[in-house]
């Protein structure tokens, strides 16, 4: 009943736009900010490296991923000084446009778990939360955007799958 609602309902799509428009402003910012002032993630990995998440008994929790960092972020940082902040500010301008949404969420989910893996807090528990209601609600959360027109045109040519109905 829930999903139907926020897959269907036009107040849904009310609410998913301003839920939407918060979260492109937050990354889009945070992306932009990057850009502009320069961006280096060696020291944000060797932090997450030195100092990784804990549980309980003290052990490293997320070995993988600690691994991950030190064997290919580390030594490829070149790649992730480019794609953090231009997918940050990408992920905005999609969320903030309502174009390509899902797709813009999916990725703004993964590096929202990425940064908390990495031992990140902050905000990425409201941001992950908000996201999974925006990635449920798929097509209604852009339908007061440019997935309006983009989702639409994009299932025509490629054949795939239904042409949404639209009842805004």
């Amino acid at each position: 009943m829930f999903i139907n609602f926020l897959r269907e309902s036009t107040v849904a799509a009310v609410i998913l736009t301003v839920i939407r428009l918060y979260l492109g402003y937050s990354w889009f910012t945070a992306g932009y900010h990057k850009i502009i002032g320069g961006f280096d993630a060696s020291g944000f990995l060797k932090g997450a490296v030195a100092n990784p998440v804990k549980g309980p008994d003290g052990g490293m929790v997320y070995g993988w991923y600690v691994n991950f960092l030190e064997n290919f972020a580390l030594p490829n940082i070149g790649i992730f000084n480019f794609l953090v902040p231009w997918g940050e500010t990408l992920i905005g301008l999609g969320l903030i446009l309502g174009c390509l949404t899902t797709a813009a969420m999916f990725f703004g989910l993964v590096m929202n778990f990425a940064f908390f893996l990495a031992g990140t807090v902050s905000h990425n528990p409201t941001d992950i939360f908000l996201g999974f209601i925006i990635l449920t609600a798929g097509y209604n959360a852009g339908r007061i955007g440019l997935d309006r027109w983009v989702i639409p045109a994009f299932r025509r040519m490629t054949g795939s799958g239904p042409v949404p109905r639209e009842t805004v």
